[in-house]
């Protein structure tokens, strides 16, 4: 049997009494008398972080995470590294909306974009990009097929150099300029005496791809990049109408000229000014959804003018 007088006394406090042991914080139950490298206070196992220098609790970890200055874009935009997370969210909510076209027709009726609706129904300038031509249509697959591979080869590129946020911002600016395009053509229809274009309805991503497009073209002049294959792609594309009947050439319209305006934006304040982007960008919106409300009125005003 061993001898008491072997075993260490207990630890006293100020008074002589006998002090209690170190505890974590975090987990008040458990008894640590490893301390944080940082903070100095008692931290379990489940609690402790290797750091360069011995171990600090989570919750000095967390806070020098906060602390560290985070990295940005060259456009001033959040770095992210790894796959294209945005890009690869919209192809997949896209395909998952063109297998609801396919059970219900009432999608596209419900997401598709006719200018005639825009005013009362303004969130279809935007929902268009999610919608493409069905399986019966002279397109097929392939109009959705060539949208999603643009995006991807835009996405890829243009994603990890503005951003997340940014990025996305781009995309959805553009498909709503796409939509004010197409208003755009069709009010200059009725004032010609043609009112069809603002009667027909429209469905794809196409003005959000020519904003991608025409955003490459300005992002890389600004970066002193080579800029004549998209250009060339872009020509290619804009000729499309004249051998392919059923393109809306208008929305390609819209849509690159919102992409150029938006990356110039971006490009133009830089990362110095990169809070004042998403103001400039706040105001694009407002105007694009005025600019519709105006198309409207001007179409209705026509509408009465011959009615009357």
């Amino acid at each position: 049997m061993s001898d008491p007088r072997d075993a260490s006394p207990p630890a006293t406090g100020a008074g002589g009494e006998a002090s209690s042991p170190p505890v974590c914080p975090r987990h008040p139950d458990r008894v640590s008398y490893v301390r944080c490298q940082r903070c100095e206070r008692p931290m379990c196992p489940d609690c402790q972080r290797q750091a360069s220098v011995g171990s600090q609790c989570v919750d000095c970890v967390n806070e020098s995470a906060r602390a560290m200055p985070r990295v940005r874009t060259v456009f001033g935009g959040g770095a992210s590294e790894g796959k294209p997370l945005v890009t690869y969210t919209i192809i997949a909510i896209t395909a998952l909306v063109y297998l609801g076209q396919l059970l219900s027709p009432r999608v596209v009726d419900t997401l598709g974009y006719a200018a005639v609706l825009g005013a009362e129904q303004p969130w279809r300038m935007v929902t268009v990009a999610l919608v493409h031509a069905p399986l019966d249509s002279g397109r097929g697959i392939l109009h959705i097929l060539m949208n999603m591979y643009a995006l991807w080869f835009c996405g890829q590129y243009l994603e990890p150099m503005l951003g997340r946020a940014r990025f996305l911002a781009l995309y959805v600016i553009s498909a709503l300029g796409g939509s004010v395009g197409y208003a755009a053509f069709g009010a200059f229809g009725v004032a010609g005496g043609d009112g069809r274009l603002w009667l027909t309805g429209t469905v794809g991503a196409s003005g959000a791809v020519f904003g991608l497009f025409a955003a490459v073209v300005i992002l890389n002049r600004h970066l002193g990049r080579e800029v004549g294959p998209m250009v060339g792609l872009i020509l290619i594309n804009m000729a499309l109408p004249l051998w392919l009947p059923n393109i809306a050439w208008q929305a390609h319209v819209g849509g690159a000229v919102t992409g150029a305006v938006v990356a110039a934006i971006i490009a133009g304040l830089g990362r110095d000014r990169a809070r004042l982007q998403w103001p400039a960008l706040g105001g694009l919106v407002v105007g694009l959804v005025a600019l519709s409300y105006v198309l409207d009125a001007f179409v209705m005003s026509q509408v009465r003018a011959h009615i009357g």
